[in-house]
């Protein structure tokens, strides 16, 4: 199921448990096997998307000089001063801070192992205990609190037994992780201290492409980092950075980002912090991506009280039904799905007991509004629902052979969801 937008439906689905129409569900979810693109890695990679290649090297060049190129001037802040990122960095820099991670795992013994048969030629070299190892990792953070709270990406703290903060003056502190939100890839530590220098926090819902932009971070072990650009794009959708078990509108950029980054800030031109950076494409150069910050303070605010966030849940996995998809849907399936829509949200799997299996919703179903508005991508679906509230009502306008009915769904809670 990596292939499909799982946005609305855990990652695993007990085949034994199926829908009704099970053979509809297997056959949409072979057909579309491959439509949508990679998941965001445990460490703050996105496997290389499908770019377009860069000329052949073997090609003849032309060895002529005749205009050579000028180097484009630096980025201006709209104050004019060539030099405000180092006015930034000197007043945001003590506010942005590293953090190492530690988590013990557990690998099990293969059952065969504890086989008389392998012991009479291992003898006691073969383990009889699970074996543990400990995995290390470490990312950026901005403290937002001079009390000692401090925002990082969920993914750098995920499971991890011990946290350790270090400030860019060299005093390190232990953080206690006070919640975590895996679907928004945001987090919240606390360290015992005072008197600390924070962040001042601008506006994500503002921003326009060609802004200019800072990030400061720890990449690749290197503290103290930071890189400039602009805000290449604003709104991607996790389904457009191939983060489709994230539920974020992030902000694109150029900026130079790498893994350490996680977690750091990407300001603005006055030092504000506008996002938080999270992920980049692997293999590719000038494609970086930050949470917007509104969001980050959002589902902060909601860790800081109840140390966990629920967002709703439909149970439904889906892909954006275009002549192209239904094309090839109907090439391999015939007259055995009944598809007569040309666009909306096609569902592809319904999970057992969900909210969706609960309301009727079934594999084949094409959504076309939820709440009296339409919708023809996954994008608004997902907007639609994580705007919802847990328990209300949806009515939700589907098209099945041919004939629309209204279904009514009550959201649930997310089911947790952890890495393993």
């Amino acid at each position: 199921m990596k292939n499909i937008n799982h946005y609305l439906a855990p990652k695993n689905i007990d085949s034994n448990d199926l829908p009704r129409r099970w053979r509809v569900n297997s056959i949409l979810l072979m057909l579309l096997k491959g439509l949508a693109v990679v998941f965001l890695g445990s460490c703050s990679l996105l496997p290389n998307k499908s770019l377009e290649t860069q000329q052949n090297d073997t090609q003849p060049q032309n060895t002529t000089v005749s205009n050579p190129l000028i180097a484009p001037p630096p980025i201006i802040s709209s104050s004019g001063d060539p030099n405000f990122v180092v006015a930034v960095v000197q007043r945001v820099g003590p506010a942005v801070v590293r953090i190492d991670s530690a988590r013990t795992v557990t690998s099990r013994v293969p059952d065969e192992f504890n086989d008389p048969f392998f012991r009479r030629f291992f003898g006691e070299t073969v383990p009889s205990q699970p074996r543990q190892r400990v995995e290390r990792g470490s990312g950026s953070g901005l403290i937002i609190n001079s009390s000692g709270q401090i925002l990082t990406n969920s993914h750098v703290v995920d499971g991890a037994d011990t946290v350790t903060v270090t400030l860019k003056d060299g005093r390190t502190f232990d953080g206690k992780v006070l919640g975590e939100d895996p679907v928004t890839d945001v987090a919240v530590i606390k360290i015992n201290a005072n008197n600390l220098p924070t962040l001042a926090v601008g506006n994500s819902d503002a921003l326009q492409p060609g802004e200019a932009v800072i990030a400061i971070g720890n990449p690749l072990g290197l503290n103290n980092t930071v890189t400039s650009g602009i805000i290449s794009a604003t709104g991607r959708s996790s389904s457009d950075i191939g983060a489709s078990d994230k539920r974020v509108d992030y902000i694109q950029t150029d900026a130079a980002i790498n893994p350490g980054n996680s977690g750091g800030p990407l300001l603005n031109a006055r030092g504000q912090a506008i996002g938080m950076n999270t992920a980049i494409i692997r293999g590719a150069q000038g494609l970086g991506f930050a949470i917007p910050i509104n969001t980050v303070q959002r589902i902060a605010q909601e860790l800081i009280a109840n140390g966990k966030v629920e967002h709703p849940y439909l149970g439904v996995q889906m892909v954006t039904l275009t002549p192209e998809v239904k094309e090839r849907i109907q090439n391999r399936v015939g007259d055995r799905l009944n598809l007569r829509a040309n666009q909306g949200v096609l569902v592809v799997a319904v999970v057992p007991r969900s909210p969706a299996s609960v309301a009727g919703l079934q594999p084949g179903d094409v959504i076309k509004s939820i709440s009296n508005q339409s919708v023809t991508k996954i994008e608004e679906v997902q907007k639609l629902v994580e705007n919802s509230k847990i328990g209300s009502t949806l009515q939700i306008q589907v098209e099945r052979d041919g004939q629309t009915s209204q279904l009514r769904v009550r959201p649930a809670a997310l089911p947790a969801q952890r890495e393993s």
